[in-house]
């Protein structure tokens, strides 16, 4: 081969390693951050998916169902708020954008659960949206607690 076609071949070499890399850092478990709780468009867009589509279950407010620690006769547990009272921030981003996703069986596995699965029916920008809504709402000493969270998991965050 010639020089040039060595110089070519190099850099689509290199320009396909930095697209796998771009495309890397952006899926599930990369350690890169999925949620932004201070992007007003992002928390905006996020508000409106949220009262579309988690609100009848996890509450306007936020606030889960009654008694969301009591099993229902079904066995199953209600919804659980998603304000700074429940868990939600116990889990990292990539758990929280994984359970809205492809299910909770995938993470707590025989665990049944009434909430859908939304692949398929939310897009990925929607499922961080709306994630993102719910942290902005959480006081500052629980996001903080939620960002330890993360870093505790992906601690190049």
């Amino acid at each position: 081969m010639s020089v040039r076609r060595n110089a070519i071949l190099a850099a689509v070499v290199v320009g396909i390693a930095l697209a796998a890399a771009v495309w890397w850092s952006l899926e599930e478990g990369s350690g890169a951050t999925l949620l932004e709780p201070d992007n007003v468009a992002v928390v905006t867009q996020g508000r409106a998916v949220y009262a579309q589509h988690c609100a009848a279950c996890h509450g306007a407010n936020l606030e889960g169902q009654p008694e969301w620690r009591t099993r229902l006769p079904s066995g199953r547990l209600p919804a659980p708020p998603h304000d700074a009272s429940g868990h939600t921030w116990h889990h990292s981003d990539e758990v929280l954008f994984g359970i809205t996703r492809d299910g909770v069986a995938k993470y707590a596995p025989g665990h049944q659960s009434d909430m859908p699965v939304y692949a398929g029916i939310l897009s990925d920008a929607d499922i961080r949206a709306a994630l993102s809504f719910i942290k902005s709402t959480w006081p500052d000493n629980i996001r903080a607690m939620h960002d330890r969270v993360n870093q505790q998991v992906s601690p190049a965050r």
